[in-house]
């Protein structure tokens, strides 16, 4: 394989979806040296197969404001590869999605979920509707008309979509009572339900929790621990939460969090009761982080910009895409940030990247360190087959064993001549051997 040809046809074939040719840039150029070790993927085209998803659902959205007005939205999902298990993915809905970012997230998933050792494939989905400033009646009714026209392409055993950004639990409550509606049957076909009609303890905490856990067995790997590291923390959903909530668990400080308008910084941290305010200020009130200085008048406000210029030890980015430049990514570096652990998904740009892996700080990539998320999902589909709800210590320790193998599987792919471990190698890599290996068994299919 030459990875430079191949990106560079999948760029003609596919123009306009940046995030999507970022996404298998990295992936491409990790694995080139495995890839070539096995001539025999090359004589099956496996490489081109892997990279374009098995198919893409597209439909139109159409539903009534509270005033009567009828609106439109585009609706996706794409089905990424199912070779070692029925695809799994969050749906997001967000005025950002579109095709190519969901390209991006979906291809991401096949290897994030091929290293939870779990049987799941790979999937995304979305819209770009978006639930802030809706009321509760108007984001039930463009769930329902969202499921149904995806409700005939999944099914607990086909495709098991979950939440991402906005697409949280009352949302998959929503479409779940849909899909149940039109199939007529209860079954595991969503994850992240709540608890009373099969959801799984933890689940909500899973990806925060799960991204503290790999951070942990990073920092094991120097001798060091979370206990008395100051901490940034991007966004203020669900991921950013529990990630906070871990953080302060283990002995952290955590001085930031932020959202789509700007971030707070509190230098004397956020403890567990202002954790417990901005909990109820995102979930229930769905409010904006700005408040939290009206409460809290020893923090600061910065508007319009990213939490990335405080200086920390640790950074967690739990937001979204490519929320870390290579600028800020210097400016941490020379502020003295020892490892960055990602909860989001693709946070770090190409050029971010390169500035921690040439500083040799400890670095995860998203489709590592927030496999939480979905292992946990995973767990929940265990759990509704079996018809069966596990105690939260039970999940709590799946996956915190799931992160340490996902860690081990990091490690043993990623480690470099001069003892340092390149986890985005280790990652792909790793990912990538269990996905090929099914394919080859399977054929040309």
């Amino acid at each position: 394989m030459n990875a430079q040809k191949v990106l560079e046809d999948l760029k003609r074939r596919f123009p306009n979806e940046p995030e999507y040719h970022q996404a298998v840039e990295e992936v491409l150029f990790t694995i080139e040296e495995e890839y070539n070790k096995h001539p025999e993927f090359d004589r099956v085209n496996l490489i081109e197969r892997l990279c374009i998803p098995d198919r893409i659902y597209t439909f139109r959205v159409t539903w009534m404001d509270d005033n009567g007005k009828i609106q439109t939205n585009t609706g996706y999902r794409v089905q990424h590869n199912n070779v070692i298990g029925p695809y799994k993915g969050g749906i997001r809905f967000h005025s950002s999605v579109n095709l190519g970012i969901l390209k991006f997230l979906a291809f991401e998933q096949t290897f994030k979920n091929s290293l939870t050792t779990l049987p799941m494939g790979g999937a995304k989905g979305g819209s770009d509707f978006s639930p802030r400033g809706k009321s509760s009646a108007e984001v039930m009714r463009f769930c329902q008309s969202f499921m149904l026209e995806l409700a005939r392409n999944i099914g607990p055993d086909t495709d098991v979509p979950a939440g991402d950004i906005g697409v949280g639990g009352r949302e998959v409550g929503y479409m779940f009572g849909m899909y149940k509606k039109l199939t007529r049957e209860f079954s595991g076909v969503l994850t992240g339900k709540g608890i009373e009609f099969g959801g799984s303890l933890i689940r909500p905490e899973a990806t925060g929790y799960g991204n503290v856990y790999f951070l942990q067995e990073m920092l094991k790997t120097k001798g060091d621990s979370v206990e008395g590291k100051t901490v940034l923390i991007s966004g203020s959903g669900n991921v950013a939460q529990y990630t906070a909530e871990k953080v302060l668990q283990l002995g952290g400080k955590v001085l930031t969090m932020s959202d789509s308008d700007g971030y707070i910084y509190d230098p004397d941290g956020i403890d567990r009761a202002k954790l417990d305010y901005i909990m109820e200020l995102k979930n229930i009130y769905r409010g904006r982080i700005r408040e939290y200085v009206d409460v809290y008048p020893t923090a600061k406000y910065v508007a319009g910009q990213k939490p990335w210029g405080e200086k920390a030890d640790i950074a967690l980015p739990s937001a979204t895409q490519n929320e870390i430049s290579e600028e800020a990514a210097q400016t941490l570096v020379q502020n003295g940030v020892i490892a960055v652990s990602e909860g989001a998904n693709m946070p770090s740009t190409p050029g971010a990247i390169r500035v921690f892996q040439q500083a040799k700080i400890l670095y995860a990539p998203g489709k590592a360190a927030n496999a939480g998320g979905v292992s946990v999902s995973g767990l929940e589909m265990s759990q509704n087959s079996e018809r069966l709800s596990w105690t939260a210590e039970e999940v709590d320790n799946r996956l915190h064993a799931i992160m340490e193998n996902i860690h081990a599987n990091c490690v043993r792919y990623g480690t470099e001549s001069d003892g340092y471990v390149n986890y985005v190698k280790g990652a792909n890599v790793a990912g990538f051997m269990k996905v090929a290996k099914a394919m080859m068994a399977q054929g040309v299919v």
